[in-house]
């Protein structure tokens, strides 16, 4: 076939070409993401082994020292530690952008507002967590793992005031790429939990009010750590001159963001502790609830793993819609999902590579071990889904969209998710097996609709908004595009009609 005649020079369009390729992906870009997650993947799972190394070794002393610490570390986790980590991702946006734009000054206003925020909402946590054995009766529990479970709430309480502070200071720095300091405070924490836990749960005799105290304590010491790191940065010197008047004045904006941000974060959270509930009701109780049980631990600590990428995607999209460079923003997005493709296809291809062994690590009963390899194809392309799904939720979190996750997230598991997991579960008799098929469809269709959102979203309109709700303050440091947030919404589904 005969080439066309373009009157456009050869160089010109290779340039145009470089320029496209450069548009959606990056040498460089791939390079910072992958470098960033690396050691996020470390500072993810050194806070995430702090209450699994307290349950084992509350394990240790007995059944029912194991099964009221579970319970407890179940209700906690809803009430209270997916609540601040939920409300503390709004600072992956207003800070992450703050930087871009090198507004250094809003970075420390908005993450001591943070803080401030979370430490209030803790006192009416703690008050909930003080009766949560009156709480466990109304759902007919054991009485004794009742009182033992609250017990160990009780002396979780400092540990909830030690996650607010540390999960405003992990945005802090997350959202400036300084993860040496996360790194470094986080491994220094585990490695001080583990010989303390075991002195005051085995030596001091404090059993499981040891197993939770020592949780608070390494939260604190983390927090101690990452303090002195932050007073001997160079952006801590540039910005610790401010009026406390504006950390009151940032809250607004942060607020905005920090709902929907929690309820992106705590929708998914808690239907995966409902999926918990609904095998309970089934005939053989113990085995159900046993193996999805297991499937969740497995997909946890799988997504302890891709959030690091998510984190990292989050970082980079919200600093390059900051500073106003919608390319290098997109790029950084594509960059994450790119990684994302790659966990998800090493994941899962190994975990059904052992489908019949990998159950064997959680229980020596061997019906349990046989009834999760059924369950295997399942709980692989789950892993798949979620490697997409972090990632994307970390996007969400850097641009700015976290009331779309809130939304979407409400919409696949709640209205589809979770019933059509209960119809397969008791109507169809697929048991525990319909219960996380309808995981799966909630999950796949989250996964879907913000695809769609990042695909066809207009990145130069997304950088203009991050510039206008970092930079346009009135002279007494109140916000003034707070219809910014409440557009965002319609301005990103125009987008989509446009480009469709």
């Amino acid at each position: 076939m005969e080439k066309g005649f373009s009157l456009v020079p050869e160089e010109e369009k290779k340039e145009g070409e470089d320029q496209m390729r450069s548009y959606y992906f990056s040498a460089e870009m791939m390079k910072k993401v992958s470098f960033m997650a690396a050691p996020m993947v470390a500072v993810a799972i050194s806070q995430y082994l702090l209450q699994v190394i307290s349950m084992i070794m509350a394990g240790h002393l007995d059944e029912l020292s194991l099964s009221a610490v579970a319970i407890a570390m179940s209700l906690t986790n809803v009430t209270g530690f997916s609540l601040l980590v939920g409300l503390a991702g709004a600072l992956e946006t207003l800070c992450g952008q703050a930087f871009g734009a090198e507004q250094f000054r809003k970075i420390s206003t908005y993450t001591y507002g943070s803080m401030l925020f979370l430490l209030l909402l803790c006192f009416p946590i703690s008050l909930l967590w003080v009766f949560m054995d009156k709480l466990l009766e109304l759902f007919h529990q054991d009485p004794l793992i009742s009182q033992l479970a609250c017990r160990y709430s009780i002396w979780l309480i400092p540990a909830l005031f030690g996650c607010a502070v540390l999960q405003s200071m992990t945005r802090y720095f997350q959202s400036q790429g300084l993860v040496l300091p996360l790194f470094l405070s986080s491994l220094g924490a585990l490695c001080f939990h583990i010989p303390f836990c075991w002195l005051l749960v085995y030596k001091l005799r404090f059993g499981i009010a040891g197993a939770a105290l020592s949780i608070g304590v390494s939260y604190w010491f983390n927090v101690g750590l990452l303090w002195i790191f932050m007073r001997y940065t160079s952006l801590y010197r540039e910005t610790k001159n401010f009026q406390v008047k504006e950390i009151f004045l940032s809250m607004k904006q942060f607020i905005a963001l920090a709902i929907p941000s929690a309820m992106m974060t705590c929708f998914e959270w808690w239907s995966f502790e409902i999926v918990i509930l609904l095998s309970g009701l089934l005939p053989n109780s113990k085995l159900e609830t046993s193996v999805i049980s297991i499937c969740l631990t497995m997909s946890s600590m799988h997504f302890v793993l891709v959030n690091a990428i998510g984190a990292s995607a989050s970082t980079y999209v919200s600093n390059e819609l900051g500073a106003g460079n919608p390319k290098a923003a997109r790029a950084a997005a594509n960059s994450a999902i790119f990684f994302s493709v790659i966990d998800a296809i090493i994941v899962s291809v190994t975990l059904y590579c052992y489908r019949g062994k990998w159950g064997y690590i959680f229980s020596n009963v061997s019906e349990v071990a046989h009834y999760a390899t059924q369950i295997t194809p399942f709980l692989c392309l789950s892993i798949a889904v979620d490697s997409f799904l972090a990632v994307l939720s970390g996007i969400v979190r850097g641009a700015g969209w976290q009331h779309i996750g809130a939304y979407s997230n409400v919409g696949s598991y709640y209205l589809v998710g979770i019933p059509v997991g209960a119809i397969l579960c008791f109507l169809v008799k697929f048991r525990a097996k319909g219960l996380w098929i309808g995981i799966l469809i909630g999950s796949t269709l989250q996964s879907i609709v913000i695809g769609l959102v990042t695909f066809f979203t207009n990145w130069e309109k997304e950088a203009a908004k991050a510039r206008d709700r970092v930079i346009e303050m009135n002279p007494q440091g109140n916000p003034v595009t707070e219809s910014t947030v409440k557009e965002d919404g319609q301005v990103l589904l125009n987008d989509i009609s446009e480009n469709v």
